[in-house]
């Protein structure tokens, strides 16, 4: 009977998460489906509306559904998760992935479609935050979890950059449904691995948990992104469409810092924004996903419609984009705490609008050399900058509030996705149109139609035929190489303002102490010191 009993005190301790960098593995295993469903669906877009025959509206929805769903609730489970249990959040968000997958993949309506994707970004921002927050509970030393954030960044890279290299795999040997249904045998394996290896910690905060309030975040983050999503379509703030919700979001957001600011036990601690290096790496995280997003949306639109590439060749050129970020987190950890995080993040920004100036050295030829050293400045000095700004955040953050300040940290990616577009987009329409408004042998009308973006003036000018059509191409090419051209230098100019104000970050690491808590390990009828994760986790059985 002994022998058992030890035999299931040394299975616990592993279950318990005595082996931190297993529990890393579940982590990004789990990151990793959710940062490849963010982009998988984009090349099976041709075939789902060939398929389901949706409307404009209900495209955008089916495109759309996923991240604005997972932006809104991030708030939501993250402060849930610190009350509840961390571990217990992210498993139901493993079964809710796994069956919101089952039934994308079964759609045979684009109303069961959207609704399946609104489901996905669900149990999507039950395991985002979840796995920052389990992260920072397991890796106490500040200088391990320094390592483990570099692995944890590089899989989100390897996820979302190949999302459309899997998903075209998919659509082109089976069909459309498949790109969702590769998640239910991994979410399989999963969710028994994880409920076995994972930790439970909470955070430390009493009191009754703020209904009220979590929707009041919710709301205004999904208002808030659905306003920026709305101004990137329209490339501009202006329209009622994106007007109107982004100062709906506004106030709610307003009402929710209020209401955190006079309650007892706040869902999330507006203090944490009283630090300078919080607020600072949660900006940084911000402005580093408005250059990518914003950049890599414009870079596709180079390579495929001036310099006239395949879809394949496209991902192919931004390749070396993503081995560079993937790169950048592997070194992450050393550059960290050779550099600390104020000169790390500020290098990365500066790097980065090198790259972005060197890029404006692309004309209306190919130049894949420029373009490979371009792509490689800009993804290790993007990603080196994100490595910093999260390792910065996470660590301002009291361990026992480590759901909210993920759930901060997911929703400033989620938000500066948003802006890339909108922002880099209205900048790039603006600079596009002048170029396109007298055209020799081409009507006002047109003209004003081809202002709207390449692909159509490219159809406007095929119409044409002719010297009018010669010279509408001509002129559109012409027009939004200038309006690239432009755009790079807004950006650089963002990304050196990053830089500076990432001095306002600490110089380098500090210690972390803290008292010791006690934690349950499976098989054992009383709390033992924790082996591994030290003062910073508390488990369960």
């Amino acid at each position: 009977m002994s022998g058992t009993n030890t035999l299931r005190q040394r299975l616990g301790a592993l279950a318990g998460g005595a082996n931190r960098w297993a529990v890393l593995a579940v982590l990004c295993v789990s990151l990793l489906l959710v940062a490849l469903d963010s982009t998988i669906l984009h090349v099976a877009v041709p075939s789902v509306t060939e398929d389901l025959r949706p409307g404009a509206v209900e495209l955008l929805w089916i495109v759309d559904a996923y991240p604005l769903v997972c932006a809104s609730l991030l708030i939501l489970f993250g402060t849930l998760g610190d009350r509840v249990g961390r571990r217990r959040i992210l498993l139901l968000g493993y079964g809710l992935f796994g069956l919101a997958s089952a039934i994308a993949a079964l759609a045979d309506n684009a109303q069961l479609l959207i609704a399946a994707r609104a489901l996905l970004g669900t149990g999507g921002a039950m395991i985002m935050p979840a796995t920052l927050s389990i992260l920072r509970t397991v890796f106490p030393d500040r200088r391990e979890r320094a390592l483990a954030i570099g692995i944890w960044t590089a899989v989100a890279a390897v996820g979302a950059a190949g999302g459309p290299v899997i998903g075209g795999f998919l659509v082109q040997h089976f069909w459309w449904g498949s790109v969702f249904l590769i998640n239910i045998p991994l979410m399989a394996l999963i969710l028994p691995l994880g409920r076995w290896l994972l930790p439970e910690s909470k955070g430390t905060g009493g009191g009754p948990w703020d209904v009220l309030g979590a929707l009041m975040a919710a709301g205004g983050v999904l208002a808030t992104v659905f306003g920026v999503k709305r101004a990137g379509a329209d490339r501009t703030f202006l329209e009622a469409g994106a007007l109107a919700p982004l100062l709906i979001g506004a106030v709610l957001l307003v009402l929710f810092v209020r209401r955190q600011k006079r309650r007892k036990h706040p869902l999330v601690d507006i203090g944490m924004f009283s630090r300078a290096a919080f607020t600072t790496s949660v900006a940084c995280i911000v402005l580093a996903m408005l250059a990518l997003v914003g950049l890599e949306l414009i870079a596709v639109q180079y390579l495929q419609l001036v310099l006239h590439l395949t879809p394949l060749q496209t991902g192919l050129r931004l390749l070396p984009l993503t081995f560079a970020a993937m790169a950048a987190g592997a070194t992450g950890s050393y550059t960290l705490q050779r550099v600390g995080p104020r000169t790390m993040v500020s290098l990365g920004f500066t790097l980065t609008a090198c790259a972005v100036l060197l890029l404006t050295l692309m004309g209306l030829d190919d130049r894949p050399w420029l373009l490979t050293f371009g792509f490689v400045l800009l993804g290790f000095g993007l990603q080196t900058t994100l490595f910093g700004a999260y390792e910065s955040m996470l660590s301002e953050a009291p361990a026992s509030k480590a759901g909210g300040a993920a759930a901060i940290g997911e929703t400033s990616y989620q938000l500066g996705a948003g802006m890339g577009i909108a922002l880099l987009g209205s900048v790039m329409n603006a600079a596009y149109m002048p170029g396109l408004r007298e055209v020799p042998g081409v009507s006002a009308a047109d003209s004003g139609r081809a202002a709207h973006s390449l692909g159509e003036a490219y159809q406007i000018a095929r119409r044409l035929g002719g010297p009018a059509g010669e010279s509408l191409y001509s002129a559109a090419r012409h027009s939004f190489v200038h309006g690239l051209h432009v755009t790079l230098g807004v950006s650089a100019v963002l990304l050196l303002a990053g830089a500076a104000m990432a001095l306002k970050l600490p110089r380098g690491l500090e210690a972390e102490p803290g008292p010791a808590e006690p934690v349950r390990i499976p098989g054992q009828s009383g709390p033992c010191p924790d082996p591994v994760a030290g003062p910073a986790a508390r488990r369960s059985s």
